[in-house]
């Protein structure tokens, strides 16, 4: 047997008496698996935190971060859930707008999403919205109600004041003997009678109720008689019934000598924009402490500022209400009966405000997708654009794709090329004049599908490019990155009623001499992506999909693994280490078909002493990539009867 001669230098450790040292050299180190499938998506939606980066895995999970689509917004997000529904995940930034945030004042802030809001300060915030403020811009948050219950009486009072006259069944109005405790927004009953009434006005001293639940003209079930003896009137907290008991004293606060620093804090889709029920319940956060350094059991803040800023889905915390204290203390610092909240009712607001502009320019959608430009903090492979204009195609495939080097950008014509009367020739219009892209980072369909809204319950028109750049993740899936996305293998598109546009021969021939990759609806066999090239204008193997994305997966894989050899000598040791860790990672390529051939040069021809002295490393990888086929030739030779094949010369 030959041992291959070890070609590198160990230094050994000075050892002052004779012993063994032991050392190691690791010679596992292989190429590691590169994702290929995620998602970068930028656009317009009703809700949700904006000019910030999500991380979005289902249809699902779009609606609970952005909201539902509304006849503003349905291109965008259709466009993301079309992607999403092939299987990958999706990194989403809502563009910025004019949008802002509904407010308890009713004014309008824009509060874009927690980071901005760190950066406004308090004092910002607190000018800005009042005591509460909706957590993401848009009209959506008008249909918000908040109520906070600061102390036990605030939950429940009983007899705080009587009623000496007759009100008879029906009666809307009652005039009690005080209404000092009495808010607008609380619940009432009298003495023998379990009905709750809502207190809708106080004008005057004169209370307008109606029973909780029901509608104004609902007014007393049975005669509130105090001409003779005084009923008495008890008050309650509108929302007593969504929590076990009134707020008290934690266990910090007690252990303190302190009370009463407990509140509860309920958040209502008041108008059922959110939910599509009036009245629904959105989030319930029951004895949270005034005390800015007070923790639950487990450790985590109970703080009631912070808390409902770091968990509440749909409201900030502007400023102390007027009912509340403006100094609440710490339990740190506590003295005896420090959280003293005497005033009795609770803090209501419906907010109001929010705005919605949900036609995102030109320039706020290329800031939005500025943000995938830093490949160190996003890894992303597929950029579906949506509905946007060729100039922003184009800024994302300069801005983005062209510096990344390791993803793609799909893009749709506009729908009025698809839809005119000569769609083969606006659709290249668009291609050459709007968006004049030359470059196999990007790729170009032929329009637009019908498809069914299930939230409007309407059929709308949205672009194709989340579907093309989506049959790139069924790619990725049922066989390789490397593989066409194109045909009817593996490239049909999904929930395609019809689409807008599908050319006929000639204009698919039109199209695809443009580098435009024709999406054909063929009766009896579903709507299938029909090219696939990229929008490299000049012949080369980089003008297919497939060419394109094998390219993107070694550089991406081989970069990686070659981040390891950085500090390490450019000697014969780490040169053959690198040689083998790339070798088997391209065997291992071919023999799934994506390449022909390849060969790895990395040695002394490449890295001369001048290479070394200028403390680099050069290797030079020669790829044969594997070709799709777009064509094929079928020839079929009529003989006669009485000859042979060999006759024929075939």
């Amino acid at each position: 047997m030959t041992l291959k001669k070890y070609t590198g230098v160990i230094k050994m450790a000075f050892q002052l008496s004779p012993g063994v040292l032991v050392r190691e050299i690791d010679l596992t180190q292989v190429v590691p698996a590169v994702a290929t499938s995620p998602g970068a998506f930028a656009g317009a939606f009703q809700w949700g935190p904006v000019d910030e980066v999500i991380s979005i895995s289902s249809e699902n999970d779009l609606v609970s971060v952005f909201g539902e689509p509304n006849a503003d917004t349905y291109s965008y997000f259709f466009t993301a859930a079309n992607f999403l529904s092939y299987g990958s995940n999706l990194q989403v930034v809502r563009a910025e707008t004019g949008n802002t945030n509904a407010t308890q004042d009713g004014s309008g802030f824009l509060i874009k999403n927690d980071t901005h809001y760190d950066n406004l300060g308090a004092a910002a915030v607190a000018a800005g919205i009042g005591t509460w403020g909706a957590k993401y811009p848009g009209t959506l948050g008008n249909s918000l109600r908040v109520s906070m219950c600061i102390n036990a009486n605030s939950f429940e009072q009983a007899n705080v004041t009587t009623v000496a006259t007759l009100n008879t069944v029906g009666s809307t109005t009652i005039a009690p003997a005080s209404t000092t405790n009495i808010n607008t927004g609380d619940v009432i009953v009298f003495d023998g009678d379990t009905t709750e009434y809502e207190v809708t006005a106080d004008v005057a001293g004169t209370l307008t109720i109606q029973q909780k639940g029901k509608t104004a003209t609902d007014g007393l079930v049975v005669a509130v008689d105090g001409t003779s003896v005084a009923v008495n009137v008890t008050v309650k907290w509108y929302y007593h019934t969504e929590f076990d008991g009134a707020p008290g004293t934690s266990p910090q606060a007690t252990a303190r000598g302190g009370s009463g620093d407990e509140i509860h804090i309920i958040v209502i889709d008041e108008d059922g924009d959110i939910s599509g029920t009036k009245g629904t319940v959105l989030e319930k956060f029951s004895n949270l402490s005034v005390a800015t350094d007070a923790k639950k059991s487990d450790g985590l803040i109970n703080y009631f500022v912070e808390h409902i800023n770091q968990y509440s889905n749909y409201i900030w915390w502007g400023a102390n209400p007027a009912n509340f204290d403006s100094d609440v203390g710490t339990i740190t610092g506590l003295l005896s009966n420090a959280f003293s909240h005497t005033n009795r009712g609770a803090d209501y607001a419906s907010l109001s405000g929010g705005t919605n502009d949900n036609t995102p320019t030109d320039g706020e959608l290329q800031t939005a997708y500025a943000h995938f430009a830093n490949d160190e903090l996003y890894d992303i492979s597929l950029i579906p654009v949506g509905p946007v204009s060729g100039a922003v195609a184009k800024w994302v495939v300069d801005n983005v794709a062209e510096v990344r080097k390791d993803c793609m950008v799909f893009l749709s014509p506009e729908l009025a090329d698809a839809t005119s009367t000569t769609p083969a020739t606006d659709i290249v219009d668009f291609r050459n004049t709007s968006a004049n892209i030359n470059s196999s980072y990007a790729v170009m369909d032929s329009g637009w599908k019908y498809q069914y809204d299930r939230y409007s319950d309407v059929y709308r028109y949205i672009p194709l490019n989340g579907d093309v750049a989506g049959c790139c993740v069924r790619t990725d899936l049922v066989a390789d990155p490397f593989f066409s996305p194109a045909g009817f293998q593996r490239g049909q598109i999904r929930n395609a009623v019809k689409v807008a546009y599908s050319p006929n021969k000639a204009d698919r021939d039109t199209l695809y001499k443009k580098q435009v990759n024709p999406v054909v609806a063929f009766p009896g066999q579903g709507v299938i992506l029909f090219g696939d090239k990229t929008m490299l204008t000049s012949p080369s193997a980089f003008d297919r999909i497939n060419v394109r994305r094998l390219f993107i997966i070694l550089e991406k894989a081989i970069a990686t693994a070659a981040k390891f050899q950085l500090f390490e000598f450019n000697d014969t040791f780490t040169r053959a280490n690198f040689r083998n860790l790339v070798e088997p990672f391209l065997r291992d390529i071919q023999g799934r078909r994506g390449i022909y051939d390849f060969k790895v040069v990395c040695d002394e021809t490449n890295n001369t002493p001048a290479v070394i002295d200028g403390n680099e490393f050069r290797a030079d990888i020669f790829i044969k990539p594997a070709r799709s086929i777009n064509f094929i030739t079928l020839t079929f030779v009529a003989t006669r009867t009485g000859i042979s094949f060999e006759e024929t010369g075939v």
